[in-house]
């Protein structure tokens, strides 16, 4: 499985890099996920434009090479980790926004293009791209429709599948593809575009993306409400649904994250209470969204932001990075399950209880409005027995997250990481047709083997 082949598209004028330089491999062997095993690849190559994937994949498929998608590589589950021979194709380089359609209210872009770009290129058309996942910054749209990503605007716009109305897509072969619509409805053959988003790269090379743009609110209102502790917090959450609003935003942080910012920011947000409920309404009737949500969470919370509250709005900043930065002083493992509403006052009191009876430490944000939860369970790295014990809590969360009618992943995928317990949650005949469906867009097996699906390589 010589890689001259490959080198010689490369030399011979195809919009083709390819590096087999050691730093680069080890830089591009892994995403941000846990690594529970990983190989350094062959060769990392990126791109410039369709043909060069089709190439690429060409080449892969004559010669049985294992292909890795990635974009930004800022992945949690593991979904990029290089596995044995191998290339990773980095797509973060075919990065142009095509088009953008005011009228039509849609965008066509490259994967590489990074979301925070494609939103910044909306605005001034009064428009947004509404999928906003915590790396919103970096990630790249290719990279979000791979995991289909979420974010904090997800409780009224949904996740990154419910914004994707059309994909182009190289095959496994090379073969390129076009799924899907322009157009907001279609129901026309299988929904293959649907079943491409969130497949990990398992089923094909994402090349283009066109996807459908929101109005950008004319008016946000944002309010902070502090409440006693969590599960009372999470109650709070409820009795806003009771009340039939919908937030566009709506977060959950408990008393471990604010001591965390407040380590960070110099803040006093504990002090105020032990746990944090963010709301932001938008639109025009956001300001009456806004009173009626005070009005409900005053009979809950120890405090509610006033209108017009700055530091309201201040808030949601930090709660995109509240997840924090590594401390070489702990051990962390964490997830992102999701459980139904109904479920939540329960479950955010159970993560309580096992971290009490596991002797780990707890810290949780959520993306409260729609039941997905990241609860991260921690220890000091001195513990020398704390290891077992953090993957017996993070094991009963997500035990007890299926018993509620929960998920092992909200948003980030099931990458490698998650693979022991996707059996958990699905049939074994549900599985094996997903790896009838993979055998069928990649029959040998080279498409981000060992990935999503269970028994996939």
């Amino acid at each position: 499985m010589s890689l001259d082949a490959l080198r010689g598209l490369s030399l011979s004028g195809a919009d083709l890099q390819v590096d087999t330089a050691p730093e680069v491999l080890a830089a591009y062997a892994i995403d941000q996920g846990p690594v529970r095993a990983y190989a350094e690849p062959r060769a990392v190559v990126w791109p410039a434009n369709v043909q060069a994937v089709q190439d690429v994949m060409r080449w892969a498929t004559a010669t049985g090479t294992a292909v890795v998608p990635r974009g930004a590589g800022t992945g949690v589950s593991g979904g990029a980790h290089a596995t044995d021979g191998c290339i990773v194709l980095c797509l973060d380089r075919m990065n142009r926004i095509l088009e953008i359609n005011a009228q039509d209210e849609v965008a066509v872009v490259e994967p590489g293009v990074v979301n925070a770009d494609l939103n910044a290129a909306a605005a001034s058309h009064g428009l947004m791209y509404a999928p906003d996942p915590a790396s919103y910054l970096t990630s790249t749209i290719g990279g979000n429709v791979a995991t289909n990503a979420g974010g904090l605007r997800c409780a009224k716009y949904g996740v990154t599948r419910d914004s994707v109305l059309a994909l182009d897509v190289v095959l496994a072969d090379g073969t390129l593809i076009s799924t899907g619509q322009r157009t907001f409805k279609g129901v026309a053959g299988y929904d293959l575009t649907g079943l491409f988003t969130g497949s990990e790269g398992t089923l094909g090379i994402i090349v283009g993306i066109t996807v459908r743009l929101r109005y950008l609110p004319v008016e946000v209102r944002t309010i902070a409400a502090f409440f006693p502790d969590f599960p009372t917090a999470a109650a709070g959450v409820l009795a806003v649904g009771a009340a039939r609003v919908q937030p566009a935003i709506m977060e959950l942080l408990d008393g471990a994250t604010l001591s965390a910012l407040d380590e960070t920011h110099g803040s006093n947000l504990r002090s105020r209470g032990n746990a944090l409920l963010l709301i932001q309404t938008d639109g025009f009737g956001a300001g009456a969204e806004a009173d009626m949500v005070r009005s409900v969470l005053t009979e809950h919370a120890s405090a509610v932001t006033s209108e017009g509250s700055a530091e309201a709005v201040r808030l949601v900043d930090l709660r995109r990075h509240s997840r924090g930065d590594d401390d070489v002083n702990q051990s962390r493992v964490g997830e992102d399950v999701a459980v139904p509403r109904s479920a939540l006052v329960r479950y955010v009191a159970d993560l309580e209880r096992m971290a009490a009876r596991h002797r780990v430490n707890l810290k949780v944000v959520a993306h409260a409005g729609d039941g997905n939860l990241h609860p991260t369970f921690w220890v000091q790295a001195a513990d020398k027995s704390g290891a077992v014990r953090l993957d017996a809590a993070l094991d009963e969360s997500i035990s007890v997250a299926l018993s509620s009618g929960g998920t092992i992943t909200g948003e980030h995928g099931v990458g490698q990481f998650k693979l022991r317990w996707l059996p958990q949650e699905q049939q074994a005949e549900v599985m094996e047709l997903q790896r009838r469906i993979k055998s069928v867009f990649d029959p040998a097996g080279i498409l981000n083997p060992g990935k999503a699906i269970a028994g996939s390589g």
